[in-house]
């Protein structure tokens, strides 16, 4: 059987090789904090088995989780200049590739399918042969290392150290950022554990009028926009916003259809992930990819839209939820 540990594992085992790569990059003046960061994220993959099977205490991943904060923060990490293709290499291919490039990028949806679908029913001497539970997060991760091989491929690459110093190149592009949603997720997780979104509710009770449909309306969505500005992650206001006005108001108490209340909510948030540097993943990471010299360019070109599509998911909430 294929547990889905030993994808976690090959991720950490990747980040350690590329940690590696970074210590040895001369091109990197802040090489060793950049190591120690990737390193300790690589190292996290690993001992995270045995603290989810509580063999192992958790303090010391969050003491390492303190310690990459602390060296992102405190300026500890840099980028050097990767052992990959030059600008001009790299137009050339894509002209001669056209959109085949797109082959290996398709084979990993393809494969997820595929396993989601198909090999989870399959099983060997009577076990299965993806772990139960796990099939989708496994097709994940074997369609990408198919894809690899379908990259290296096409290209004819047959050294593994060219697709590992590209991806190094493209981690240390991204930096600290890319890991922003995992730990904003996590946050809204406490938040919701913690009981903010009980605190949130007393207070909207306490200042909506008594059976305002239409206001209260605006304040879930208005409210699912604004806390997902400040954590970053839609499903991470989620948790509050509906424990504090979309159930307890809008459905309990004014009937509200529920599927079509909590989905139009989540695009109300996710219009505020538009708008926020915190939503890394969809803004600040892909202005670094690009090397946009406004990093808050697509935030600044996104404001408008996010704006009109609050506008209509308010609209659309109170036309057709209740």
């Amino acid at each position: 059987m294929i547990k889905a540990e030993w994808f976690y594992w090959l991720v950490g085992l990747i980040f350690l090789v590329m940690a590696a790569q970074m210590l040895r990059d001369r091109t990197n003046p802040k090489r060793y904090g950049t190591a120690a960061f990737w390193g300790l994220l690589g190292l996290g993959f690993v001992y995270g088995t045995w603290v989810a099977d509580k063999s192992a205490p958790a303090e010391p991943l969050g003491a390492a989780v303190l310690a990459m904060v602390c060296l992102a923060g405190f300026g500890f990490t840099g980028r050097g200049r990767g052992a990959t293709a030059t600008p001009e290499q790299r137009a050339a291919s894509a002209t001669r590739w056209g959109s085949r490039l797109f082959v290996p990028a398709l084979t990993i949806p393809f494969v997820a399918l595929l396993c989601a679908v198909g090999v989870k029913r399959l099983s060997v001497g009577g076990e299965p042969v993806l772990q139960k539970g796990s099939e989708t997060i496994l097709g994940l991760g074997i369609g990408s290392v198919v894809a690899l091989a379908v990259g290296m491929a096409m290209l004819r690459e047959r050294k593994l150290s060219a697709p590992m110093h590209a991806g190094r190149s493209m981690l240390e592009s991204m930096g600290w950022a890319m890991l922003l949603p995992q730990l904003l997720a996590t946050l809204g997780t406490i938040f919701s554990v913690s009981g903010v979104g009980e605190q949130v509710r007393r207070i909207t009770t306490a200042v909506l009028p008594d059976h305002s449909l239409y206001l209260a309306v605006a304040v879930y969505c208005v409210g699912m926009f604004l806390f997902t500005v400040i954590m970053g992650n839609g499903f991470a206001a989620f948790p509050v916003m509906t424990a504090a006005v979309g159930w307890p108001v809008l459905v309990v108490q004014e009937h509200g259809s529920a599927p079509a209340v909590l989905a139009i909510g989540m695009l109300a948030g996710f219009c505020g992930t538009l708008v926020t540097p915190m939503a890394a993943n969809y803004n600040i990471v892909p202005a670094a990819l690009l090397e946009l010299k406004d990093q808050y360019g697509p935030i600044k070109a996104q404001l408008p839209t996010a704006v009109a599509l609050l506008g209509c998911n308010i609209v659309i909430m109170a036309l057709f939820a209740f």
